[in-house]
């Protein structure tokens, strides 16, 4: 488990940007049941959450013309009873960090894995999450 030291700056960054903090396996239960789409990030202490995902995502969302309803996050090997609970949800893609997963009224529409976001830019990052939200967002 990182120190939280190291870990709540970074965590800082989505939440001070609207996303709510899910720490707990019950908080991941309740973001997941509500109704309408949901962004869940899940967040990492690499290079590559750092340069890209995290930078990426708060593009999207804040450039965005239709976003989801609501924003989450959770940090991998930090938050570790919350991860678990999150990516039960994201079954059958394996455990990925960072990740970035849409979900409308509870159900799995789109994934970004690891090595999706791994050497690229955020600005292709947020364009993909923009596209991703004009389908499946109003």
């Amino acid at each position: 488990m990182y120190p939280a030291e190291i870990v709540l700056p970074m965590k800082a960054e989505l939440t001070e940007g609207g996303f709510e903090d899910l720490s707990t396996p019950e908080a991941v239960e309740a973001s997941l049941q509500r109704p309408g789409t949901t962004l869940v990030v899940i967040n990492s202490v690499c290079g590559c959450a750092a340069g890209t995902c995290r930078p990426g995502v708060l593009m999207a969302v804040n450039n965005a013309t239709k976003r989801p309803d609501h924003l989450a996050t959770s940090f991998a090997g930090f938050d570790i009873e919350a991860i678990q609970a999150v990516r039960a949800y994201l079954l059958p893609y394996p455990p990925s960090s960072p990740a970035i997963a849409l979900f409308k009224d509870g159900e799995l529409v789109n994934m970004v894995e690891r090595h999706q976001i791994e050497g690229r830019p955020a600005q292709v990052i947020a364009q993909h999450l923009m596209s991703v939200f004009n389908e499946h967002c109003n």
